[in-house]
Order: C-alpha cells, then sequence, then structure tokens
C-alpha cells in the first residue's frame, strides 16, 4: 500500500475532536438537569400544615358555634356552711336554662360578694353546663347585740346578722357586751373600732388556749378606762382583765384562783376579783364592796 492510498482506522480520532462526545443530535440543554435535593419533601410538609391549619381552623368554628348551644343545666355551690341557703338560691336560681356563654361570672361574682357572710367567693364555667360557686365564709368567733340588734362579731372585726345556721354551726360562742361604736365598711356592713377589734381578738385567742378557763367564762365587757372584765357561767362575780394585754397570764390567775377560792366559798361570794397584778389578785365582796382583800397565789 502507498502512502497515497492511506485509509484512517475506524479507531482513530479525528484532528480537533480529542475526547468530545459524541452527538446524537438530541438538545441536552435544561431538560435533563437533575431536581434540587429535598425539594420534593418540603412540598410535602408544606401540604401536612396546610391541612392541619384547616383542620384546626374546621375545629375552632365548629367549637364556637357548639358553646353557644350549651345551657345551665345546674349551679353547684361548694364551701357554704353557714350562709342561709335561701340567699345563695335567690340570687342563682335564676341561671338555669339561660345560655352558659351569656353568664358574666364577674358580675355574679360580685354580687355574690354582697352577702355578708362571704369573704370571697370564685365562679367558674364548665362545658357540661354547670356553674361552679366555691365560697369562702367568715369564720364568727362572739356574739354581742349592738344598737338592739343580735349581731356575730368575725375575726376582722366585722359585725354580722346572726343566723340559726350560725348559732348551729357555732355553739357556745362567747357573748361580747360594751360595743358601742362601729364605722360604715361597705355593703351594709360595719365595722369594730380597731382596739376593740384586736382586744376581742385577743382575749379569744387566750380563752382558746387556756386550759379550762374557755369552758367557763362565756361573758366579756367591754368597759373604758382599762376596767374589762368577763364572768363566768352561773356566777355573778367580775373578773377584772383590763384591757393592756398579758390575757394568757390573767387567766391562768384566773383558774388558780378559781379552785383555790371559788371552788370552796361558792359563785356568789365575791362582787369583784381584779386579775390585773402580778402574783396576787385582789377580792371585794358584796358585804363590803368598797373594801378590797388581797389573795396571794
Amino acid at each position: 500500500m502507498s502512502d497515497s492510498e492511506y485509509t484512517p482506522s475506524p479507531f482513530e480520532d479525528y484532528p480537533g475532536d480529542a475526547g468530545a462526545p459524541e452527538s446524537t443530535g438530541a438538545d441536552t440543554s435544561g431538560g435533563s438537569r437533575m431536581q434540587p435535593e429535598g425539594s420534593g419533601s418540603w412540598k410535602a410538609l408544606l401540604v401536612i400544615l396546610l391541612s392541619v391549619f384547616a383542620g384546626l381552623a374546621g375545629l375552632a368554628y365548629y367549637a364556637s358555634h357548639w358553646k353557644k348551644e350549651i345551657v345551665v343545666r345546674e349551679v353547684v355551690i361548694e364551701g357554704a356552711r353557714v350562709i342561709p341557703r335561701v340567699e345563695l338560691v335567690s340570687e342563682l336560681n335564676g341561671f338555669v336554662g339561660r345560655n352558659l356563654q351569656d353568664i358574666d361570672v364577674a358580675e355574679l361574682r360580685e354580687r355574690l360578694l354582697g352577702i355578708p357572710y362571704i369573704r370571697n367567693v370564685s365562679v367558674s364555667r364548665e362545658l357540661n353546663g354547670i356553674i361552679r360557686v366555691r365560697v369562702a365564709e367568715r369564720v364568727p368567733i362572739a356574739l354581742t347585740l349592738f344598737r338592739g340588734s343580735r349581731m356575730v362579731i368575725d375575726e376582722e372585726g366585722l359585725l354580722l346578722p346572726e343566723t340559726r345556721e350560725v348559732t348551729a354551726f357555732f355553739p357556745g360562742l362567747i357573748r361580747i357586751f360594751g360595743i358601742a361604736r362601729a364605722s360604715d365598711y361597705g355593703r351594709g356592713v360595719k365595722k369594730l373600732t380597731v382596739s376593740d377589734s384586736t382586744q376581742i381578738r385577743d382575749l379569744i385567742g387566750a380563752l382558746r388556749s387556756s386550759e379550762y378557763a374557755g369552758l367557763l367564762i362565756n361573758e366579756i365587757h367591754l368597759v373604758a378606762g382599762g376596767m374589762t372584765y368577763c364572768r363566768a357561767k352561773g356566777s355573778p362575780t367580775r373578773f377584772i382583765l383590763g384591757s393592756e394585754g398579758n390575757f394568757k397570764e390573767k387567766l391562768k390567775k384566773f383558774e388558780i384562783f378559781w379552785q383555790k377560792v371559788v371552788s370552796k366559798k361558792g359563785l356568789d361570794h365575791f362582787d369583784a376579783v381584779d386579775l390585773r397584778f402580778r402574783d396576787r389578785v385582789f377580792t371585794r365582796g358584796y358585804e363590803s364592796p368598797d373594801i378590797q382583800q388581797e389573795v396571794s397565789l
């Protein structure tokens, strides 16, 4: 074979086309590019979130219409012991059968606080058609007669009307005499002066912690000039306590005097027994009211 008759091999590269891929005539621009990684999962998540939000919106819409159709079927009262039932019923009876959403719990609470024996109250609406009223009552500690009316004194020094429920639930309340002044507390309730309220509270606290003075004494008389005194059951004797405090010590002397003297001489032997002095007691008899006798304890 001569050089002029050279035939190129099919395996040889043409000059200038080394490494070039064979053209197929197809357009490779754009259409054959790969999608960004993760784009499909984001679309799926977006669809799920939109479905959830649509479902929640539907439930909220349904719930709002469902609530509007609930009526009050019962009023439940908790914590009421001494408040007359008729007072609560008169305030709450008209709510049964009304639409639950129409009940203004704040307005109802304010109305209930107008009942003297309610110290605090909470009102809640429940989706089963119940209005629940939780009452915290005032605690009576004594009875008194104020301007011709029988009243109850509570722990805060408020004057409340005496009721059968109070006397039944708190039997044996001590009686207080001599209250002359009280100021307006609001909602038709009166309040004792700070001095009277403090003295009564301290005296009753001392009686409750005594060994048996609290079982014997049933009256406390507030007298101006530091001459406050108490009386025991069945005895006309005035046991003078004063108003300077130290009531626990004075009641202890009362108990000792009762054991040593009253139990031997009788309940009506003395007009007055003065317990205000340390380590001694002064007595005054009916026969000689101006003469004091000292009794050492």
